[in-house]
């Protein structure tokens, strides 16, 4: 049993074949946040990062649409928030009108926030 187990002390792990070659330039910068990456994923070799990265990496794109959305709804209720300041600070009254159009643009608000959260659920 002495024997076996020398016989297997020198043979080299199997090694998958590689015989493709994927080469490409980068700039320095690129090169240094690679390998800040790399050492924050405790890989050692740029090539075993970037395999990794090329096969079980994630590319998310953002849609900002729903984001610009968002600024919009907020910015015409900070507007509509402004203009009924104004009224109550010289008439000292607030309309229910007034109130019903924030309550309305604060739901929108709301809505349009559960659609983002959604879609960054989804990533």
């Amino acid at each position: 049993m002495e024997n076996s187990k020398k016989d297997n002390a020198h043979k080299k792990p199997y090694v998958r074949p590689r015989n493709v070659n994927l080469s490409m330039k980068i700039t320095q910068e690129e090169r240094d946040m690679i390998e800040r990456r790399m050492e924050q994923a405790g890989i050692k070799t740029i090539r075993a990062y970037v395999v990794k990265m090329a096969i079980d990496g994630r590319v998310i794109q953002i849609e900002l649409e729903s984001v610009r959305e968002m600024v919009r709804l907020l910015s015409n209720a900070t507007n509509n928030i402004n203009q009924i300041a104004r009224v109550c600070n010289q008439t000292g009254n607030i309309h229910a009108r007034d109130v019903g159009i924030l309550q309305n643009e604060v739901e929108g608000i709301w809505e349009q926030t559960k659609v983002i959260l959604q879609k960054i659920n989804q990533l």
